[in-house]
């Protein structure tokens, strides 16, 4: 792989490859790499430092991409390889001519999923053998994660979600009812634009331009997010559907959630504490079905993306993912 200093400076490379999905179309996707340069405790003769034995995978949101560097370092301290992946129609993978964020079957991320798995596997000598994956996704990336998984057990042995779409807000009568509604236009016009409210109100929580902390790129995490085309909607409520009729996941996962949501059509002061953007109470119902072993942990104060909300918010949803680990990820020989 022709591997390439990313955006997010020296510490972090990037390669993009195309995968086949299974509808025979080749789609882009980037894997980025955390790589500490200061990381030079116990290297080798030829400088290289050796690689732990467990490696964590996280997949973004919709119309997101990757670029928090503070969770790769926790995952890196923590005695694991980072790996993050813009998946095809996102960040660093958008390609001119094509509708950010669109997919039309969440079943299309599998085959740059997998492939990606198997770059990281790669990088391991033969002899070390597949190093322990975590699969980790947030939002829509936490839905598309945890259906991967559903789809290829054996894959990953530990799902981290946060914040993930799981259900859409209200309860299934809501999804059930907007099924009936885009699936018409999601069969004949399948990019056709659904003319929705935009809400921009989670981007203002967390960007530096507005009332948050983050540097975004605006190109590949818009304010107001990518258009809602009837394909990628009608594509979600699947996902959903599927979600609720029980997914069976025999590895552990962890569910970490705000403690609140804010869902109004204008502004309020309550959305730099809450999920601005999903029920998180009808997420909490239904991340039970996800499998047999599911711990919860509900934040107080967290934003949609609990790792993006403020200092001392995220410093204990780091704390309650830390405990898990310990709690739920052998030690086999990695680093802690």
């Amino acid at each position: 792989m022709n591997w390439q200093t990313d955006i997010l400076g020296h510490d972090f490379l990037a390669c993009s490859y195309t995968a086949a999905g299974n509808d025979g179309v080749d789609r882009t996707a980037t894997l980025v790499r955390h790589v500490p340069q200061a990381s030079t405790e116990g290297a080798n003769d030829s400088g290289h430092r050796p690689l732990p034995r467990r490696a964590v995978l996280f997949l973004h949101g919709w119309s997101d991409y990757f670029f928090n560097v503070e969770l790769a370092r926790f995952w890196t301290d923590k005695g694991f390889e980072f790996f993050a992946l813009d998946m095809h129609n996102h960040g660093r993978s958008l390609q001119p001519d094509t509708h950010g964020g669109y997919v039309a079957d969440l079943e299309d991320y599998d085959a740059e999923i997998s492939k990606a798995i198997g770059i990281i596997g790669s990088l391991w000598p033969e002899q070390a053998g597949t190093p322990s994956l975590t699969l980790m996704g947030h939002s829509t990336g936490g839905l598309i994660a945890a259906l991967y998984v559903n789809r290829h057990p054996g894959t990953a042995a530990q799902l981290v979600l946060n914040s993930p779409w799981l259900e859409m807000q209200g309860s299934s009568l809501v999804r059930r009812a907007a099924r009936s509604m885009v699936g018409p236009l999601a069969k004949y016009r399948p990019e056709a634009v659904l003319r929705l409210p935009e809400r921009g109100f989670y981007w203002r929580s967390i960007s530096s331009e507005a009332e948050g902390e983050w540097t975004l790129d605006n190109k590949y995490r818009p304010p107001m997010a990518f258009p809602v085309r009837a394909g990628w909607l009608s594509a979600v409520l699947a996902g959903h559907s599927r979600v609720a009729r029980g997914l069976g996941i025999d590895i552990p996962i962890l569910v970490l959630l705000s403690g609140a949501s804010e869902n109004g059509m204008v502004w309020n002061e309550a959305m730099r504490r809450s999920d601005a953007v999903l029920d998180v109470n009808t997420i909490a119902v239904r991340a039970m079905t996800l499998g047999r072993s599911v711990t919860l942990e509900r934040i107080d104060g967290a934003l949609h993306d609990v790792f993006l909300s403020p200092p001392r918010v995220r410093a204990d949803a780091y704390a309650r993912l830390s405990r898990w680990i310990h709690g739920y990820v052998q030690d086999d020989g990695g680093n802690e």
